[in-house]
């Protein structure tokens, strides 16, 4: 062996367990994610495209599902060690049944950036309008839309009958085929269409006084992660929260958004300043946690009010 050669195997035997260090240094954790392409959900993405979880030292396996339904329960089940976009009331039930699942953090407050809508043709002008013969959708059961179609029932009598139809995009395809008569949808989807006057827009989650100000979705951790793996927990929602900055400061975020939905960024940029306030994606503080607690009791989610204790158990926030 020559003495370039000689010295070239140390170096690499010198510089091996330093890229072994530095690759087990990258923890991983599995994000499930309710409407994973909606803009207030996209942190988990947008910030690992960003590079801003590798900062902290992190690799984020994402993946999407439905709704809130279909996101509580690979978390329980360990599928997954971190859930998005998940209603309140749908997790304080599972955890009210003993379900290993905890509250990381509140992701959007209250619920002004839902919306309910109708075909052009529709005679239905409004949501009191809808009658006990039509429906009206919302995601997976124990979702934010599911949550609010039982507000509307209970706050506003409509009479229209619930119905499961999954995201954004299948539902519109179901509105319009007339399977359901009133969709349901998060901005920016179906702007567009509204601009073209295929769909009108009847009714908005805000409509729900009883819901206003709420914390209404959040992020949910396995129990046994949080314990087990608290470090990098705690590193997850530092990288969370940076994001969320990085969102609503750089023209990047906008711009891989739109790319990623082919959606205009003018009206990515409408939307946002409408319908996603940065104030609405606060992660420090569950708004309204009486009323949280109430109205999950009216609505039947529970059979009645979780104690301090188990709210104190329950809801597990890191500070900044």
């Amino acid at each position: 062996m020559t003495r370039s050669s000689m010295m070239a195997l140390v170096c690499a035997l010198a510089l091996a367990p330093l890229a072994v260090s530095t690759a087990q240094a990258q923890d991983r954790l599995k994000v499930a994610i309710g409407q994973i392409n909606n803009w207030e959900n996209q942190a988990p993405t947008l910030g690992q495209d960003a590079g801003i979880f590798k900062k902290h030292r992190l690799v984020l396996e994402n993946f999407g599902t439905q709704g809130a339904g279909e996101t509580i329960q690979p978390v329980i089940a360990g599928a997954a060690d971190i859930g998005a976009g998940v209603g309140v009331a749908g997790v304080m039930t599972a955890f009210s049944k003993g379900a290993p699942v905890r509250i990381l953090a509140p992701m959007f407050t209250g619920t002004g950036d839902i919306y309910w809508y109708v075909r052009a043709d529709s005679p239905i002008k409004s949501l009191k309008e809808a009658t006990e013969r039509h429906t009206i959708a919302y995601s997976t059961t124990g979702s934010t839309s599911h949550n609010t179609v039982l507000a509307f029932v209970s706050d506003l009598g409509v009479k229209a009958k619930p119905t499961a139809t999954g995201g954004p995009p299948g539902t519109f395809t179901q509105v319009m085929t007339g399977q359901i008569d009133i969709g349901w949808s998060a901005p920016p989807f179906g702007l567009q269409e509204e601009r073209d006057g295929k769909i009108r827009i009847i009714g908005r989650g805000s409509d729900a006084a009883s819901l206003n100000g709420q914390t209404i979705r959040v992020l949910i951790v396995n129990a046994d992660v949080l314990k087990n793996r608290k470090d990098v927990i705690v590193r997850f929602l530092r990288a969370y929260r940076e994001t969320i900055d990085w969102m609503y400061s750089s023209s990047d975020a906008v711009r891989m958004y739109s790319e990623k939905t082919k959606l205009p960024q003018e009206l990515i940029r409408e939307s946002i300043a409408k319908y996603h306030t940065l104030t609405a994606m606060q992660t420090d503080e569950m708004k309204d946690l009486d009323g949280i607690v109430r109205d999950a009791v009216k609505l039947k989610y529970i059979d009645k009010p979780l104690t301090r204790e188990q709210l104190a158990d329950f809801i597990q926030i890191p500070g900044r």
